[in-house]
């Protein structure tokens, strides 16, 4: 059987349905029939089949009373789990739940967010997990904890001295120079509407602003703009900001991602996909200008 809080999936046979999986407990199993007294058990399947056109809103309806059924008892099984084998760090408070709080990485946020029931409290400037969830946090806390010292300014003051004086450096410093003139190469002939998010090779999703109308000298952007080639015509310089999350939200997705011939022109309409990782994105960067506002 599957995880219990799995979403129902419809079944793949005629009949009209869903089905469902979960945890063998018997008294759930009880609760189940009783709630689904039509449902029908498949061994091949491994799963409950639950006909009816409205299956799939009822079991949602039933597995989120389960999961308030089982929160106590979870809660006091992560509670017995923390005492028996605890996790001792710098980043970790215990209050009425587990406290975690580190700088910034994206690491941190990507294992934060594959545990069960953990969410960032804004007022307290650090992600809560439940105790029910403390077996997956432990899973995930090796790699939360490297990425957060990895983090700590002091290491990355160490890191940076130690490459200051590399090719690789120096390479960095003339991308990020370039990034700040916020300057894009765009084709002459197919140039994106001003004031709409578009996706980019270097810069992800920004919004155009202006068209300059000055010639690329493409001797000059190849370095940094590998689209701009002498071969695929003109290009001029457009001005670009960052798509604020408001725009992201609104921006309609395309339907399939990019083709060739769209990243070879270096813009191109976003997809779904690209969106929701931008969208992310911002909403991190809203935050973390939220907590250094005064």
């Amino acid at each position: 059987m599957t995880d219990p809080n799995a979403r129902p999936a419809p079944h793949k046979q005629d009949a009209i349905g869903a089905e469902i999986g979960f945890a063998y407990d018997r008294m759930a199993v009880e609760r189940f029939q009783q709630a689904f007294p039509r449902a029908r058990w498949s061994d091949e399947r491994k799963s409950w089949f639950v006909p009816g056109k409205t299956a799939a809103r009822r079991i949602d309806r039933w597995l989120e009373q389960e999961a308030a059924l089982r929160a106590p008892h979870d809660e006091s099984k992560g509670r017995d789990a923390f005492a028996f084998d605890p996790i001792s760090s710098p980043y970790l408070e215990i209050a009425d739940d587990l406290r975690i709080r580190t700088p910034y990485s994206k690491t941190v946020l990507k294992e934060l967010r594959a545990v069960p029931w953990a969410s960032w409290d804004d007022e307290l400037r650090a992600w809560r997990v439940p105790f029910r969830s403390y077996e997956a946090l432990r899973r995930h806390w090796p790699s939360i904890e490297q990425a957060a010292q990895h983090a700590e300014p002091e290491e990355r003051k160490r890191r940076l001295a130690a490459t200051r004086n590399t090719a690789a450096h120096q390479a960095a410093q003339q991308r990020a120079g370039e990034r700040r003139r916020h300057r894009y190469p765009l084709p002459l002939q197919d140039l994106p509407t001003l004031g709409r998010a578009v996706a980019t090779v270097q810069y992800g999703i920004v919004v155009f602003t202006e068209i300059s109308g000055e010639l690329v000298e493409l001797s000059d952007a190849a370095t940094f703009y590998p689209h701009a080639m002498p071969a695929t015509g003109d290009f001029v310089w457009g001005k670009w900001r960052s798509a604020t999350l408001a725009e992201l939200v609104s921006t309609w997705p395309a339907r399939s991602a990019a083709g060739p011939s769209e990243r070879f022109r270096g813009w191109w309409r976003p997809t779904l996909a690209e969106l929701r990782l931008a969208r992310r994105n911002a909403r991190s960067s809203e935050r973390r200008r939220r907590s250094h506002a005064p």
